[in-house]
């Protein structure tokens, strides 16, 4: 950046801008890989926080997001290999709570440095307006992740592909209500849009880059979704207190390097409204975990 003195010389200093690529943390393919097989787990531990719900004993903390979310992550860290912050649940408080944001991030990175972090933001628009999220989330927090809405096609989705090292997660079939409204519909020859969406975001990206959102409560239709991209990590939302079924997922979600990323939220962060919410958590992380390193044995892949 230039900056033009008040002096008669009309002497111009220029001052770098420190950049945050610097120190820029590369979660690839390979290594999340492993992740999974070091902890025996290929959870996602989703913060949603919500400070309506959060015990009493945090909330007259100064930060008491921030408080819960440290509690939540450190007692968790040792079951999971990733953690997804919900936009919303920060942007719903402003500045202080994107500050918030902020901090649990930079927490994760200073802490726990092997852990994905997937900003949950759903972000899409046209191009310019995709590279301004794309540099926001990208360079400014520096998450390795990011959940995008493909509706608005090619241009919407490729300013998120040009940051090596970074992912981006596609919304496929989601496991809400509403999922259904669209996402099933099909054309004259019998194809769904959500393969649709599949086949096409495949020409854009990579399975180095790219994963799909399918939700844990569509079942037997990982199949349908494994026949359309048989290698892209599936990030998986809907298992516990949406119903999903964990053994369900993984008996037709799985891939030969496990592929799945499966994200629970309430289940683990309100487990528990007492002073031993972090506790609780924990035992909740490492339940999930334990079952998600049998499935892991059972497809001979630890």
């Amino acid at each position: 950046m230039c900056v033009a003195l008040p002096s008669q010389q009309k002497l111009k200093v220029c001052v770098a801008i420190p950049s945050r690529q610097e120190n820029e943390r590369i979660m690839t393919r390979q290594e999340l890989i492993h992740q999974i097989k070091q902890k025996r787990s290929f959870l996602c531990v989703g913060l949603d926080t919500d400070p309506k719900k959060m015990p009493q004993c945090v909330l007259d903390l100064y930060d008491p997001v921030f408080e819960f979310n440290k509690a939540i992550i450190d007692a968790t860290a040792p079951y999971c290999v990733a953690y997804k912050p919900n936009l919303a649940f920060y942007e719903a408080y402003g500045v202080k709570g994107m500050e918030t944001f902020v901090k649990t991030c930079d927490y994760i990175k200073e802490q726990h440095p092997h852990h994905l972090i997937i900003a949950d933001a759903k972000r899409g628009d046209i191009g310019n307006t995709s590279q301004m999220y794309a540099r926001t989330f990208f360079e400014e927090y520096d998450v390795d992740a990011l959940t995008v809405a493909p509706y608005m096609g090619e241009d919407s989705i490729t300013p998120f592909l040009q940051y090596e090292g970074k992912w981006v997660i596609v919304l496929a079939l989601t496991s809400n209500k509403g999922s259904h409204d669209f996402q099933l519909m099909e054309d004259a020859q019998g194809e769904r849009l959500f393969e649709k969406v599949l086949k096409t975001c495949q020409q854009w990206g990579t399975t180095d880059n790219m994963m799909f959102v399918v939700g844990a409560t569509q079942g037997k239709m990982f199949e349908d979704i494994r026949r359309v991209a048989p290698n892209h990590f599936l990030l998986v939302p809907g298992v516990g207190a949406q119903g999903g079924s964990l053994e369900e997922v993984c008996r037709y979600g799985m891939n030969k390097e496990c592929g799945l990323l499966v994200n629970s939220s309430r289940g683990i962060i309100y487990a528990s409204n007492d002073d031993h919410y972090a506790e609780v958590a924990g035992n909740k992380a490492r339940e999930l975990q334990q079952q998600m390193a049998i499935e892991l044995e059972k497809a001979e892949l630890i």
